[in-house]
């Protein structure tokens, strides 16, 4: 995969306020403050480049109040990384393409993986898909 790579002033330049926050500074958004997505099928892309990261069919409610996936599109585009802030030991996921911190992973899911991705909603760019196409 090419990686996207860019100066800080060309994604401040880019990106709004708060998705620079959490995209490049690994910030966090507060809970339940981001626009609830469509609960059309499609892929939610990484809005910083745009790499399809995860699909409608994998979102669930998980009570957080961040967008929650149980697994990616494809486990190559969502890397890994421990975050040791807060005095926690958590796993970060960030975009493989550009880097871009997405949020966090847990092993507290519902099947089939038991997995929770805890996703920043300002990380995220909705694309549905086309009529009579599968997401």
């Amino acid at each position: 995969m090419e990686k996207v790579t860019k100066t800080d002033e060309e994604w401040r330049a880019e990106l709004s306020p708060e998705a620079y926050k959490v995209l490049r500074k690994h910030g966090t958004e507060r809970a339940g403050t981001h626009e609830d997505f469509p609960k059309e099928p499609g892929v939610y892309v990484c809005k910083a480049c745009g790499l399809p990261l995860f699909e409608q069919a994998t979102k669930f409610d998980s009570g957080t109040g961040w967008p929650s996936f149980y697994q990616p599109i494809n486990e190559e585009n969502v890397g890994e990384s421990e975050d040791r802030s807060w005095f926690m030991r958590r796993t970060e996921v960030h975009c493989e393409r550009c880097e871009g911190h997405l949020g966090h992973v847990f092993p507290d899911g519902p099947k089939p993986t038991g997995l929770r991705y805890c996703i920043n909603g300002v990380a995220l760019d909705f694309e549905p898909s086309p009529p009579g196409g599968d997401a």
